[in-house]
């Protein structure tokens, strides 16, 4: 099995996934191939969930910081993490001491980009290690992001495994983060490992695991099963 482990989270690391679009679908996509019986379900941009909103869809086709020579400094295409997850379009020259404002980089880890998101305000942004932020000695750079939102859905994954008894032990995992193995490959990765394995028993409880965007995705499967799971759920653990 550890070898269809590393497999798996190899597949799924450079993945450009966030809470919504098309990344968290081939995520799914991809372990549906592996778990045939993972039913994928779509909630459209727009409908309330408890008290909240499902948000639009993003979508990115590229981002960049180029110098004055147009050489790009910074580019999405080199690593997905470069920009801030939902920023708005933007294609402008600007000078350093304003790009810097939009800039995010940890000096006490030189040689990692940070994660920064904005799912739900309006911002844009590049992400970048502090070694690459020491070498922007220009005065003026131009930066590009082509981005948009738009009306979607928000997708999740839902498998259920009978037991004996309809009481249900829930199972869940995020698929929101892009690039970060320890941070989230790891858990659909396990996740699809263990559903595998509880496919080929007998159990006692049924199983209810579920593949979610984070607190999103989690708000929209509870929406959708608050009464079942009321009734039903013994124990949850979240991998």
């Amino acid at each position: 099995m550890n070898k269809f482990l590393h497999k798996w989270a190899s597949d799924l690391f450079p993945i450009n996934r966030s809470i919504t679009g098309k990344g968290v679908r081939d995520t799914l996509a991809y372990i549906q191939d592996i778990i045939p019986k993972l039913n994928i379900y779509a909630v459209p941009s727009g409908e309330k969930v408890f008290d909240w909103v499902i948000p639009n869809e993003w979508d990115i086709e590229e981002a960049y910081i180029e110098d004055k020579n147009g050489n790009r400094v910074i580019d999405f295409a080199n690593n997905n993490l470069h920009v801030i997850g939902y920023s708005e379009p933007v294609n402008k020259w600007i000078n350093i001491n304003e790009l810097n404002k939009f800039l995010h980089s940890i000096p006490s880890q030189p040689t990692a980009i940070p994660y920064v998101t904005s799912y739900y305000n309006k911002t844009w942004g590049f992400c970048l290690s502090e070694n690459q932020r020491s070498k922007l000695k220009d005065k003026k750079y131009h930066v590009v992001i082509k981005s948009k939102q738009k009306k979607g859905v928000l997708n999740y994954g839902e498998l259920i495994i009978p037991g004996k008894s309809k009481k249900e032990i829930f199972l869940s995992t995020y698929i929101c983060h892009p690039s970060m193995a320890n941070n989230e490959v790891s858990g659909p990765v396990v996740m699809t490992a263990i559903a595998k394995e509880l496919e080929q028993k007998k159990l006692n409880y049924t199983i209810r695991i579920v593949f979610i965007p984070e607190t999103i995705g989690s708000i929209v499967s509870l929406s959708k099963n608050l009464q079942i799971l009321k009734k039903s759920v013994v124990a949850g653990f979240n991998i």
